[in-house]
């Protein structure tokens, strides 16, 4: 109880939070944040709408391998994260094209991650440290170069996504009219999903491969719960997902917590609340329709 009621004091520890902004360390992972928080909230409604939340939970696993692959060798973490990712994407793209088999294919490619994962680590038997982050993330490790590569990544999807938008909307929402409209959907959907797999791996970093969902779910989730527009959707998407990281990482600098910790739970109690309003907001409408009826 004395540690928990330290840390919850020290949470609060304006002067300390302020003394840490100056560092550069934070600087360049308040900056990571910001690149990750844009493209998941624009991601994360067509992830949720394209009910693509287990192949992001897939996905981050094979990122977490190829994390865990560049630690192991000695190379940019980040590299190996988004290498990892990649992989996993094109593997659920070409071999989940079928809805009826797509959870199987994940739930395969996600055993086998993990699994050669915990061997790699294994191998590693140094920087438990850093093994640790690789699952929960840690603003220490990012560096200035791997804020520009974080940069340079999320600008290359937020282009392909803005060229794309339109049919990859779309073949969301209606995939069978989509087809017959002529939208290539075995195009589109390996290709969205390298996206949510560069998007996935940028994540490493800052929340960990365990718990990136909390950026690239749960902000669409919330999102798509209070609007119908695509639009506005994105742009409540980007909001949460924002604030649930840069909120995460200012909380978790006094008391030396891990930033998934904050980062999370800012991410469910924003959904609890859009989920509450979005709720009150049927109740209305049904009431309204109801007295007209009458």
């Amino acid at each position: 109880m004395n540690r928990l009621a330290d840390a919850l004091s020290r949470m609060f520890d304006l002067g300390l939070t302020g003394e840490l902004l100056g560092y550069p360390f934070v600087q360049q992972a308040l900056l990571a944040a910001a690149a990750l928080g844009l493209v998941s909230g624009v991601l994360a409604p067509l992830v949720v709408t394209r009910r693509m939340s287990f192949a992001v939970h897939g996905t981050a696993e094979l990122a977490f391998t190829g994390a865990a692959a560049a630690l192991l060798v000695g190379v940019s973490v980040t590299l190996g994260a988004l290498g990892g990712a990649i992989l996993a994407a094109l593997l659920l793209g070409l071999l989940g094209q079928r809805d009826n088999e797509r959870d199987s294919v994940i739930g395969a490619v996600l055993s086998f991650g993990l699994g050669v994962g915990v061997l790699l680590l294994w191998m590693n038997p140094e920087r438990t440290a850093n093994k640790f982050t690789l699952l929960v993330g840690q603003i220490v490790g990012v560096s200035s170069a791997d804020v520009t590569l974080l940069g340079g990544a999320a600008l290359v999807v937020l282009v392909i996504t803005a060229l794309l938008y339109r049919p990859l909307l779309f073949a969301s929402v209606d995939p069978e009219v989509a087809a017959a409209r002529g939208v290539p959907l075995g195009v589109l959907t390996p290709v969205f999903s390298l996206l949510v797999g560069t998007a996935t791996a940028l994540g490493v970093h800052v929340v960990g491969a365990l718990l990136v969902m909390a950026l690239m779910v749960t902000p669409g989730a919330a999102a798509i719960r209070v609007t119908a527009s695509p639009l506005k959707a994105t742009v409540l998407s980007v909001v949460f997902a924002e604030t649930a990281a840069l909120g995460g990482i200012l909380l978790s600098l006094a008391p030396g917590v891990p930033v998934s910790a904050f980062v999370t739970a800012i991410s469910f109690g924003i959904y609890l609340l859009c989920r509450w309003i979005g709720g009150m907001r049927i109740n209305r409408l049904t009431r309204g329709s109801a007295a007209a009826t009458a």
